[in-house]
């Protein structure tokens, strides 16, 4: 029940889809995701619709009969103090989707491609990570123009309408080609800028922070290069690439913290920040920072894990990093219950003795928040890295106690 005293920007439902390939569980988990991210827009979510289909309604994305009963339940709540005014689908909406129920519910309409495009403009903050994002949500606003006319001219600010579009009503197709051929221009100009800063750095071994959003990157890096990166629980805290240098026990390298990872992350997105990944790919060791405390880390896991290969065509060297063992819980099997053991039925000492045992050295548990092992993180730390630098520098291994 949302208290009067609580103050939102605005208030939304979320609408999801359980089908063959997205079992309920799935779903209601996306779902989840979705609302964290809404939380970390400014919404206040007032309930959720999910609806089984084989696939998607080619029209409305749900069935007739589900869009009429979100349709009843935002008029009935019209009156209240918590008036609906936006509706989130999980699943990015085509043009002709995004006009049907945006006709039929006659408010705000987004999806989760929208959402995450109003995340990253809010989180913006140098004329870099601007320029990243106004070229994604160009890229995103294209194809959508024709069905966008009517929806644009009642603009009022909000959740989902940062960015293009809002002063320039008028804006045809043909200015908007033309800005993303400017802003690619742009952003090609301060990559190349960007790899020279990057040679200028000389021989100094590079490590990557990479993760999942809200797993902790920035208050380990925080931790480990005592410096004051911008850090809280909410999802792409940080969006710019930060870059500083580490020194343990006189061996110095540079540790990067880059944008978190997350499901369904639209390949506009993936394209435009294009320089932060760049950090992962010219990386020389990878450290992948896992929330254990998450009911789902594993497939989270592997999302990092796909896009990583994508991004860089090989492995590197990593080391997985599990944060957060101080929030780890879980729930004992009873012992009369000889269903199969699920995911919350095991303690932490038995998931390391699953998968994870056979990382060897390559694995540490730890927890950045309480500063939990983490002289032992500094130590692999520093073997991988020293073993990285003995192998580019063979003859200046002597000179490691004469670094400052």
């Amino acid at each position: 029940m949302i208290e009067k005293t609580e103050i939102y920007s605005e208030y939304a439902v979320l609408v999801g889809l359980i089908t063959p390939q997205q079992k309920e569980e799935k779903a209601k988990e996306y779902l989840d995701e979705l609302e964290f991210l809404a939380d970390t827009a400014g919404a206040k979510i007032q309930k959720r619709f999910l609806q089984r289909l084989d696939y998607p309604n080619s029209k409305t994305f749900v069935g007739e009969g589900k869009l009429q009963e979100i349709a009843d339940y935002i008029k009935m709540m019209e009156e209240s103090d918590f008036p609906v005014g936006m509706v989130i689908f999980d699943d990015e909406l085509s043009p002709l989707q995004l006009r049907n129920i945006e006709k039929e519910l006659k408010v705000k309409i987004l999806d989760r491609t929208n959402l995450i495009l109003d995340i990253f403009a809010k989180r913006a903050q140098t004329a870099y990570a601007k320029t990243q994002v106004e070229l994604a949500q160009y890229q995103y606003l294209l194809p959508r123009l024709a069905g966008m006319w009517t929806h644009l001219e009642r603009q009022k600010g909000g959740i989902g309408m940062r960015g293009p579009g809002e002063t320039q009503i008028e804006m045809d197709k043909r200015i908007i080609l033309n800005r993303i051929s400017l802003l690619k221009k742009q952003l090609q100009a301060i990559d190349r800028q960007m790899t020279t800063q990057r040679q200028n750095r000389g021989k100094m071994v590079r490590v990557a922070l990479v993760g999942y959003t809200n797993v902790g990157k920035s208050t380990m890096m925080n931790l480990l290069s005592k410096s004051d990166v911008f850090a809280e629980n909410k999802l792409f805290a940080t969006l710019d690439t930060t870059v500083r240098k580490v020194i343990i026990d006189n061996l110095p390298f540079l540790m990067s913290d880059t944008v978190g990872f997350i499901r369904k992350l639209p390949t506009t997105l993936i394209e435009s920040f294009k320089s932060t990944l760049d950090e992962v790919r010219e990386a020389d060791l990878l450290v992948h920072i896992v929330d254990i405390s998450h009911p789902n880390f594993e497939e989270q896991y592997e999302v990092v894990n796909k896009t990583l290969l994508d991004v860089c065509n090989e492995q590197k060297p990593t080391i997985l990093v599990f944060n957060k063992i101080d929030a780890f819980t879980y729930v004992p099997q009873d012992e009369d219950d000889l269903s199969e053991k699920r995911r919350e039925n095991y303690s932490l000492d038995e998931l390391k003795q699953t998968w994870m045992s056979r990382m060897d050295d390559n694995c540490i548990f730890v927890s950045a928040g309480k500063k939990l092992n983490i002289e032992e993180l500094k130590q692999m730390l520093y073997d991988k890295v020293k073993e990285i630098h003995v192998k580019r520098f063979p003859y200046n291994d002597f000179l490691f106690q004469h670094y400052e």
